[in-house]
């Protein structure tokens, strides 16, 4: 009652309005719906009932179709999960080369439907990743094959790569909608966590709960609500970044800003670090790969940086601590690529050598394009816009890197 007086005394006062509808956003609405039959003379009641009521069916709607799609995408993924048990395939085999298959078609078609994405385009797609997906399955199964375990984990980047094209409409020069699917990639991995989080409550509680009262379930839930769960958190993440987009809008921007200075400081002590450790990155392959490891990590933490300060406006305090830690990174790069130089001058190409060769290249050019749009972002002769851009634009480059390595490397090498 008191909400209804509120709007009746304040309708010639917008500023007021405005105040108890952030202050109560359900209960105003309800109550100006109720008085607004009585108020339909009114021009600023005519637009406070359209922006309270515009397409709420339809958001509605979409809402209970967006709910069906996890389902159904749920249940056909897991189904899918579940190949190796139904008709006895070997689970190393089938898992190694079809991870990627369980989570990111049904994201492309999730994107691709959203999106409206062109019947041309959409068999673009369909097509590469049925490609990949007869490839990677007829590969010869050798164990001990260098180029098949590139393949497979490549094509998850391939995979990974095709969804960003439907996640953008298929615009070629979609720069913008590129930086949004690295943006879109980091708020994915905070709702993933959080789902993952509960889910692993929920199973401790409810096999606690079973086992109280006598029967021991662990088998069967994991076999039938884990395996479905499983690929369907992504799905459900998706879907929950795409309709709830305030869900992490807070929340990534303040990740980024907390961890990149703490990944700077840590890059900068680890590399001080391994002067006095006796480890080295050109004999120690383990070491190399570790190294490689971490040059990737914060690489994707300086492209979800710059995608999330894009956002909005950056102070030079953030700029300055994206410029210092690609500087630091392009260093650990260039100890990385003349490690792998070394070892290709000592013991010749392998597989393994040229993949990572290439990839630090690329790591290597687009990195320093970063660091000099950084550079005039702090003399303000860019702005971060321009960021975004040098490290959209590169986007493809790394898709057709990834193609290279999974589909040509088994040939170029001879499947070993």
């Amino acid at each position: 009652m008191l909400m209804k007086t509120e709007i009746l005394s304040n309708l010639d006062n917008p500023r007021q309005l405005e105040k108890l509808y952030r202050d109560n956003k359900p209960t105003f609405r309800q109550e100006f719906n109720a008085l607004y039959p009585q108020l339909k003379d009114s021009g600023l009641a005519d637009f406070w009932y359209q922006r309270l009521n515009y397409d709420r069916a339809a958001v509605s709607s979409d809402s209970r179709s967006d709910i069906l799609f996890v389902i159904v995408a749920a249940l056909i993924a897991g189904t899918f999960a579940k190949l190796p048990e139904i008709f006895s395939i070997d689970p190393e085999f089938f898992y190694s080369r079809n991870a990627g298959f369980l989570v990111f078609p049904f994201l492309t078609v999730y994107f691709a439907w959203k999106n409206k994405l062109s019947v041309r385009n959409s068999g673009l797609v369909a097509g590469a990743m049925l490609l990949a997906l007869v490839f990677i399955n007829v590969l010869p199964g050798n164990a001990q094959s260098d180029t098949l375990v590139l393949s497979c984990i490549h094509l998850v980047l391939f995979l990974w790569a095709t969804t960003g094209f439907a996640f953008v409409g298929g615009e070629a020069g979609g720069s913008k909608k590129r930086l949004g699917y690295l943006s879109f990639n980091g708020d994915l991995v905070v709702v993933c966590a959080l789902l993952l989080i509960s889910g692993g409550i929920m199973t401790g509680i409810t096999i606690g709960l079973f086992e109280l009262i006598g029967y021991r379930i662990e088998e069967f839930y994991f076999q039938y609500v884990v395996i479905f769960g499983l690929p369907a958190v992504p799905i459900l993440g998706t879907v929950l970044t795409q309709t709830i987009p305030q869900l992490v809008q807070k929340v990534s921007p303040i990740i980024a800003r907390i961890f990149s200075p703490l990944v700077l400081i840590t890059l900068l002590v680890y590399l001080g670090a391994i002067v006095f450790s006796g480890k080295d990155p050109y004999n120690d392959r383990e070491f190399l790969l570790l190294f490689n490891a971490l040059l990737v990590g914060v690489m994707a933490l300086i492209f979800f940086s710059v995608a999330e300060r894009a956002k909005s406006p950056a102070n030079r305090y953030e700029i300055m601590i994206l410029l210092l830690l690609s500087a630091v990174t392009i260093i650990v790069n260039g100890i990385a690529l003349s490690a792998i130089v070394f070892r290709i001058s000592e013991w010749g190409i392998t597989p393994n050598r040229l993949a990572v060769l290439g990839a630090n290249v690329l790591i290597l050019i687009n990195l320093m394009l970063v660091t000099g749009k950084l550079i005039k972002v702090l003399t303000r002769d860019a702005d971060l816009a321009q960021v975004g851009k040098s490290i959209s634009a590169f986007l493809p480059v790394y898709w057709a890197w990834t193609a290279v390595v999974a589909f040509l490397f088994p040939f170029i090498f001879g499947f070993r």
